[in-house]
């Protein structure tokens, strides 16, 4: 029921959220859109057209252009589980993001978030 709430939210509320956890910790819109565009493969434009949008964060990851296949190389812990482990897929990709943008706040490098 849980996993209903978070796919049903509008994206246009929760990748703000995104955002400012970033800034929070010195990083920038600009390094939260190319991670989220890398592992989604929507474009900037795209992602700003989606913020005026209505559509849902769960739908957001279900008509992502292309899942990025080195996404499967994001191991970790978020929201105390582990994203490997996570066995409902829309969830798992959620949750890459959420990582992603963990690691982007710790300091990460943006070539070493993306898996280069």
């Amino acid at each position: 029921m849980a996993n209903e709430k978070i796919y049903s939210m509008p994206f246009a509320k929760l990748y703000p959220m995104l955002i400012a956890k970033a800034e929070k910790k010195g990083r920038t819109r600009k390094e939260v859109d190319e991670i989220t565009c890398w592992l989604t493969g929507y474009s900037i434009e795209n992602l700003n057209g989606l913020m005026g949008s209505d559509i849902t964060y769960g739908d957001f990851f279900l008509q992502a252009p292309e899942l990025n296949p080195n996404r499967r190389l994001i191991k970790g812990v978020v929201c105390g589980v582990r994203v490997e482990d996570i066995e409902e897929p829309l969830m798992q990709e959620i949750r890459y993001l959420d990582k992603l943008v963990d690691e982007l706040a710790k300091g990460k490098a943006l070539p070493k978030i993306m898996r280069t």
